[in-house]
Order: C-alpha cells, then sequence, then structure tokens
C-alpha cells in the first residue's frame, strides 16, 4: 500500500519536486543504456524519469514504467500520451505484484525507499532481468549522525513518502544482495546518494 501523498500530491507532486530533478537526471546517466534496450522504471510515479530514459534508448528501445498509485499512473499516462511516446508504457500494480511479460535490460529505482526495503518486490523486478543486467538507485538517506540539521530537513521532506526510516542509513543493503559490482556515491553532503550494480551473468 502506498502513502497517501502519492495520492493526495499528485497533481502537484512535478513541482513540488522540481528541486531533484537534477538528481533525478543523474541517476539516469549513472545507468549504461544502449540504443534499443528496455529498461525499467520501478515505482515511476507521475513518470519524471521515462523522458530521461526514453532520450538513453532511442525511439527502438522501450520503456516500462511500475507504479502502485492510480492518480500518479493517470498522470504518467498523460505526460506519455502528450508527449507521444509510443514506446513508454505504465503497469498499475505494485513492484510486488507487477507482472511485466519480458525480458529487461536495466532497472531504475528512483526515490522509491519502501520498494527497497521489500525482498519481495526486488526479486519479483529482478526475474525480468536478464543476466548482466544494470541497476540503478538512488534516492534520500541519513546523513552522518552529527549532521542534525541536516538529517532534520531530510525527514520532513522525506516522511510523506515514506512508510517507515527502517534502512534509512544504507538503502540499497537489500538490493546489493541482488547485484554484483556495486558502486555507491553519495551526494548532497550524504543525504543522497546514487547505487549501481549488474545482476549475475
Amino acid at each position: 500500500m502506498c502513502q497517501p501523498a502519492y495520492a493526495e500530491h499528485a497533481r502537484s507532486y512535478e513541482r513540488d519536486t522540481a528541486a531533484f530533478q537534477p538528481y533525478r537526471r543523474a541517476l539516469v546517466e549513472a545507468l549504461p543504456l544502449r540504443r534499443g534496450q528496455v529498461v525499467l522504471d520501478v515505482g515511476c510515479g507521475t513518470g519524471l524519469c521515462c523522458g530521461l530514459l526514453r532520450d538513453n534508448v532511442g525511439p527502438q528501445g522501450s520503456v516500462v514504467g511500475i507504479e502502485e498509485s492510480p492518480q500518479m499512473v493517470a498522470l504518467a499516462r498523460e505526460h506519455i500520451a502528450c508527449a507521444g511516446w509510443d514506446n513508454v508504457t505504465v503497469v498499475l500494480a505494485s513492484a510486488e505484484e507487477a507482472q511485466i511479460g519480458l525480458t529487461a535490460d536495466a532497472a531504475l529505482f528512483c526515490a522509491v525507499h519502501d520498494i527497497l526495503q521489500s525482498p519481495c518486490a526486488l526479486r519479483n523486478v529482478m526475474m525480468t532481468l536478464r543476466p548482466g543486467a544494470w541497476v540503478a538507485a538512488g534516492g534520500g538517506k541519513w546523513a552522518a549522525p552529527m549532521m542534525v540539521g541536516l538529517n532534520s530537513a531530510v525527514r520532513l521532506l522525506h516522511a510523506p513518502y515514506v512508510r517507515s526510516f527502517g534502512g534509512f542509513d544504507r538503502p540499497w543493503r537489500q538490493l546489493e544482495q541482488f547485484v554484483e559490482d556495486v558502486h555507491v556515491r553519495e551526494l548532497a553532503f550524504g543525504s543522497g546518494y546514487v547505487m549501481t550494480g549488474r545482476t549475475p551473468a
């Protein structure tokens, strides 16, 4: 069950989180995609990463978003239709239950802390990836304990969208059980991160 804020703030979500678009771009760029590939956008929300991903896979590739908030999905599909992206689709389902029906070359987890804490969701997504597929994850995290003011701001910012702050010190802990060659880069004084890895070959 997704947080109520995803429904209540769906129409304002893009505006409310506009300051984070550079971080979304950095996360997408960390995913070494090639033209013609298939990429999953797990917890795609209103589709703010879909266009960036499509730019990288080109019109011959495809982007499949997974999102469980009907309000977010409706907006994502509006954006996709307006942009004329016939190779971008959004599946209305939780990451635990989504049935993709294809083999993907990569997966993106952008600001989806709750999904990253669910081994069931991660296992379901990983089953759709080919061997050696790239995976990238990013979002908020706790900075060093001494950064009290920063961590207070982080809590306020993420609280509407996070069911539990469990694992927020190392949000990628569950995901790294499924991938190899893990690399993590911290951002924003340690209050954000970009993690990349690959499924076993």
